[in-house]
């Protein structure tokens, strides 16, 4: 299958990749560009270790193609830049092993950034797209609701 160059816009900056219409964006994001922070975990689409925002929205980058991603404004973890959502995960100790920890984070960060008042149901189900098989979600939601606005 040949490959084209397209430009995609990662974390602030125009990237040139060569793709082919079948590649998912998980894999040009860490094979091509060497962001590693969105994980292969299920590669279905289960679990959201890969989860990145495309349009400041969650998308699960093992089922999206790359070719989805062009005229997109895309952003890893990497593009978070010690974000207050990164912050509160460390004042909280929200992680385990750490593997589903950017994706919860990127997830997280993008219901922050919606600036809304949320409570501890919604917060929970917002995080429901994340499975951490390690342990509880109390760190977790306990970090999200920190950043979040009392009702």
């Amino acid at each position: 299958m040949p490959k084209r160059e397209v430009v995609l816009h990662v974390n602030g900056e125009e990237r040139v990749v060569h793709i082919r219409s079948a590649d998912v964006l998980l894999d040009v994001l860490r094979v091509q560009l060497g962001l590693t922070g969105a994980k292969p975990g299920c590669e279905n689409g289960d679990c959201g270790a890969c989860t990145v925002l495309v349009g400041g929205q969650p998308y699960k980058s093992c089922i999206m193609l790359a070719i989805e991603g062009v005229g997109q404004s895309i952003t890893t973890v990497e593009g978070l830049r010690d974000a207050p959502v990164q912050r509160a995960f460390a004042s909280c100790y929200a992680f385990q092993c750490g593997y589903c920890t950017p994706g919860l984070i990127m997830n997280a960060h993008a219901l922050v950034e919606r600036g809304l008042a949320f409570d501890e149901r919604e917060v929970q189900e917002w995080l429901e797209s994340n499975i951490c098989r390690c342990t509880s979600y109390e760190e977790i939601e306990k970090a999200v609701k920190s950043l979040c606005p009392p009702r």
